[in-house]
């Protein structure tokens, strides 16, 4: 029952939404490689979409097993997870209308009231039963990426909202965010599902999507 990447290969929407938002950066950096890139770009686009976007539930599909098919029992529903990271980086991507983005949102702050936990920074809802990873790290429920709440992906869902035109949303969500910071005194690495700080209490990539966070509310202050 080992979701092992090795012995069962498959492909996700964060994969390809990452490799979408790295082509996008490179591009832009140097656009001279534009015409190399941007059918390859939109081959990626338009594949994640056609295979990964459930339509009917508004959701991406967690995997799609390429060889041997899903490691899990066959009386267990993986499309009934919502990966939170998955879903923001594919907006960063680029990936879903504003009215998807709204929709995604929407069941974002569901769930999360459903899992009991603090921000729409949770990694996914509901969490992969005990035993169910190679890795054992990710085997207790609600820990780690198995549920934990990372404002690694959360800060990153909330420039997506601002970008997007959703700042006053992106300001109610962000404030979970903001105030454990400052009442654990530390950037931490994620957080338990009832909010208490776990791993490093110096992580760069909370503090980072945080600032980059404030700095887009300071423009779009400006900009009313």
């Amino acid at each position: 029952m080992d979701l092992d990447a090795n012995t069962h290969p498959a492909i996700d929407i964060y994969d390809n939404a990452m490799f979408i938002v790295a082509l996008n950066n490179l591009m832009e950096i140097l656009p001279g490689t534009k015409d190399k890139w941007e059918n390859i770009r939109k081959s990626i686009a338009n594949n994640s979409r056609k295979n990964l976007w459930d339509e009917k539930n508004q959701k991406f599909i967690p995997h799609i097993y390429l060889e041997k098919g899903s490691p899990f029992p066959a009386d267990f529903d993986e499309n009934k997870i919502y990966y939170f990271g998955g879903t923001a980086i594919a907006i960063e991507a680029g990936l879903l209308s504003r009215e998807e983005i709204k929709i995604s949102l929407d069941e974002m702050i569901k769930r999360v009231k459903e899992a009991g936990a603090a921000s729409i920074g949770l990694t996914l809802f509901p969490p992969y039963p005990e035993g169910f990873f190679a890795n054992k790290i990710m085997n207790p429920v609600y820990s780690y990426q198995n549920g934990g709440d990372w404002t690694w992906f959360g800060g990153r869902m909330i420039q997506e909202l601002i970008k997007n035109g959703f700042a006053d949303e992106a300001y109610e969500q962000v404030q979970p965010m903001v105030k454990r910071v400052k009442e654990n005194n530390g950037f931490y690495e994620w957080y338990s599902v009832d909010n208490k700080p776990r791993g490093s209490g110096t992580f760069r990539g909370e503090a980072g999507v945080l600032y980059k966070a404030t700095t887009m509310f300071e423009a779009w202050s400006k900009n009313r």
